[in-house]
């Protein structure tokens, strides 16, 4: 969760400046050697694969922002967040991959960095991987897995997350629900917030808003990942040295990196990305088949769709998109995917087919109708009508949005199947489209589609 900030080193980079601004601030960076007496790794394919990892570190809050923002008790150094990042061969698309934390895996042989015991391969959440043996155990985990060879590591932690996002003039964000999270503090009402700091922390840590857990939060690390990028790339941080300078000392600060992801990489990475924009990049989450697949010696985890997971790891070591670019289209953002809303329509008027036609419209349109629209009790209905139970208000106000001018009216004990009522009124169907699009295959969606629209 604290990674999406290092995704912005590159995006900054971007700017172009000189040598001597980054160089100063080479130093910064916390060396780690993640890659050292590595044997038998996936072969290299083309385009830059960085391994970021998440930890809590918090050594820079001070304990009035560490008590404001439920930062308390002693950190565990552990790694909550992993994801992949490509950079396409020709710096045109970033393509991030999140694996989920409590992924089912098994490490290879290593020693245990507190132990210094040797062990064999065993069971694992992925995360533990890192308490285990360090960024080194990680990146042979994840190669293991995933069969792509990791080029760099970069990890961050909870300071240069919020002090980037304080030094970038805040985050927007929007929600159509509101977000509410005991265990983080987080209270946001639905609509369009800007978040400093502390309060994005919040948002990117939430996993208790619903019962989505670790993989609800990944959804909205992902929008959040696309909105840094949107700020950085659209506001003149990166045309401004100062602010640059600002931006990056602020990530830096806290990051430890591999040896050779230094200044060099960092400018030859930035001068070939110049028109980079969220447009330009995608995220997913690697598919899970089963939710709390119990395993000895590591408890509940969660396994992964082998097939899906596969064909997202074959498209990084290709260096090929992971889903067909798919332009923003002008469809109305509505709260509910209509390919998850039942409809039954009926012909409220005396015109012959009516029924059919809306049937045939909403269909299109991604709803799931019977197909067998019926003739309804009256005739003589002038505005169409949305029948709908209270317990699917949001579904009802989702299929609303496609039929202009319609009335909403709640039926108590309907069910989850939704109601129309064709009337004289109708027109046409307006073309929706989920707020959250990551529906598709694999949950793909583009940085320039999880933002406010």
């Amino acid at each position: 969760m604290r990674a999406v900030t290092t995704l912005s080193v590159v995006v900054l980079a971007s700017a172009g400046i000189g040598h001597a601004v980054l160089s100063s601030l080479d130093a910064d960076i916390d060396r780690v050697d993640p890659f050292r007496d590595m044997k038998n790794r996936p072969e290299a394919g083309d385009g830059t694969n960085i391994l970021l990892v998440g930890t809590d570190g918090r050594d820079g809050i001070g304990e009035e922002e560490r008590e404001k923002y439920r930062l308390g008790g002693t950190p565990c150094h552990c790694t909550d967040t992993i994801m992949i990042v490509h950079i396409s061969e020709d710096r045109e698309r970033a393509s991030v991959v999140g694996l989920p934390r409590d992924s089912y895996a098994e490490t290879p042989p290593h020693t245990d960095r507190v132990s210094g015991e040797e062990h064999e391969g065993h069971p694992v959440r992925l995360n533990a991987a890192y308490a285990e043996g360090g960024p080194q155990l990680t990146v042979r985990t994840v190669e293991k897995m995933t069969r792509v060879k990791i080029d760099h590591y970069l990890e961050v932690d909870f300071t240069s997350f919020m002090k980037t996002v304080d030094v970038v003039g805040g985050v927007e964000v929007c929600t159509d629900e509101p977000l509410k999270d005991s265990h983080t503090g987080l209270d946001l009402p639905a609509g369009r917030h800007t978040l400093g700091g502390g309060q994005a922390l919040q948002y990117v840590r939430a996993r208790h808003v619903d019962g989505a857990a670790d993989l609800g939060r990944m959804k909205r690390q992902q929008r959040f990942m696309a909105a840094l990028v949107d700020r950085a790339t659209s506001s003149g941080i990166l045309l401004n040295p100062m602010k640059f300078r600002d931006v990056t000392r602020a990530v830096l600060g806290s990051v430890r990196a591999d040896k050779g992801f230094g200044t060099g990489e960092l400018l030859d990475l930035g001068r070939a990305m110049r028109d980079f924009s969220p447009s330009s990049s995608e995220f997913t989450t690697v598919p899970v088949e089963e939710a709390g697949h119990d395993v000895k010696g590591a408890g509940s985890t969660l396994k992964w769709d082998a097939e899906k997971a596969e064909r997202i790891f074959e498209a990084l070591r290709r260096d090929r998109p992971l889903t067909e670019h798919r332009p923003r289209d002008a469809a109305l953002r509505v709260p509910v995917d209509p390919r998850q809303i039942r409809v039954q329509v009926e012909n409220g008027t005396r015109t012959t087919g009516l029924g059919r036609r809306v049937d045939a419209a909403l269909a299109s349109t991604g709803f799931r109708t019977t197909r067998a629209p019926v003739n309804a009790a009256e005739h003589d209905v002038r505005r169409t009508i949305v029948a709908y139970d209270p317990r699917w208000d949001r579904s009802a106000k989702s299929l609303a949005a496609a039929l202009p001018g319609s009335e909403l009216r709640a039926v108590k004990g309907q069910g989850a199947t939704l109601k129309v009522i064709a009337g004289a009124d109708f027109e046409k169907v307006r073309k929706v489209r989920a707020a959250d699009p990551g529906q598709g295959e694999f949950g793909v969606v583009r940085g320039d589609e999880v933002g406010c629209s």
